[in-house]
């Protein structure tokens, strides 16, 4: 704290001014501005309007701060192009992530690696146009800088955002029923109304039946979670799959089953061999696909997996 005291004649009283240590820093660094100006000023004035007799001592000086500014001023650019060409580096590997990103979008989205050649530059060409007088400044260099990099990490987070979506619709198509659960055998009944073998009477078929030898293999047309694999009064040895979004498996008449309740499966995982337990007249598997408890036409979606 410092206490200035003001005294005059005009004045009755004296006056003081209390300067807090912001104020005197301030007060400092204004009163070394302007020594710093009139330095430069003074120095200006004895070049530019220097006698003809100054003497060789202040010459010297006089041209030594002139180099002592120059060298200042060379280790100021070179620090500019150092940071910027730190920059540049940065946005090349930005570059190539986007690159490898690219690829892996591609891929998934099955378009030929000829289409979209992520590591090589783009062709361009045409005839050249030039603006006298347009030069690239400093500060406008930094700006483009500023500007390619901000767009760099836009394009990086939306192209992140799309290879997201991607990934979540392809695991969606993983956990839709889509193969085949025999890789033999044919449909020996559809879905749909039909003659009970048992009654003779009409009676709605829930699903499809796969005639295949006993012990063929079985497998998984979905990932998912086992939910059943017991016996069935009606199914006979049967499993189960929950497959999420409501959407469920069921597998029926086996004569064994090799998974359990809680079981995590995968696509074309085996989960049972075919039988004739149950309400059934011979070997085959009878297969369900149950949406929301709805049963569904298995076949369409095993027909739109394979288009």
């Amino acid at each position: 704290m410092m206490n200035i005291i003001l005294v005059s004649n005009r004045l009755a009283k004296t006056r003081s001014i209390s300067l807090g240590g912001l104020q005197i820093a301030l007060l400092l660094l204004l009163l070394s501005g302007l020594m710093l100006g009139a330095a430069f000023t003074l120095q200006y004035l004895l070049v530019r309007f220097a006698p003809e007799d100054l003497s060789d001592e202040i010459r010297v000086m006089l041209s030594q701060v002139q180099n002592d500014e120059q060298q200042k001023q060379q280790f100021y650019l070179h620090s500019s192009l150092d940071a910027m060409a730190v920059r540049v580096g940065r946005m090349q590997a930005q570059v190539q992530r986007l690159d490898a990103l690219g690829a892996r979008l591609a891929k998934l989205t099955g378009m030929k690696p000829e289409e979209f050649q992520f590591s090589n530059p783009p062709a361009e060409g045409g005839p050249l146009v030039t603006i006298p007088g347009q030069k690239m400044s400093e500060n406008g260099l930094g700006q483009q800088l500023d500007s390619l990099s901000h767009m760099l990490n836009d394009r990086n987070d939306k192209l992140l955002a799309l290879e997201t979506m991607l990934l979540q619709n392809q695991l969606s198509r993983k956990m839709l029923p889509s193969i085949p659960p025999v890789h033999t055998g044919y449909y020996s009944s559809n879905f749909g109304w039909r003659i009970d073998p048992f009654t003779g009477e009409n009676a709605m078929h829930e699903g499809v039946d796969f005639v295949a030898d006993a012990g063929t293999p079985i497998y998984a047309s979905a990932g998912g979670v086992v939910d059943y694999a017991s016996l069935n009064s009606s199914y006979g040895n049967m499993v189960e799959i929950d497959h999420g979004n409501e959407i469920v498996t069921r597998y029926a008449h086996c004569s064994k089953l090799f998974v359990k309740v809680g079981q995590i499966v995968r696509r074309g995982e085996k989960i049972a061999e075919v039988g004739s337990t149950g309400r059934s007249t011979g070997n085959h598997l009878h297969f369900e696909v149950r949406y929301k408890g709805i049963a569904q036409n298995p076949v369409r979606f095993l027909e739109k997996a394979a288009s």
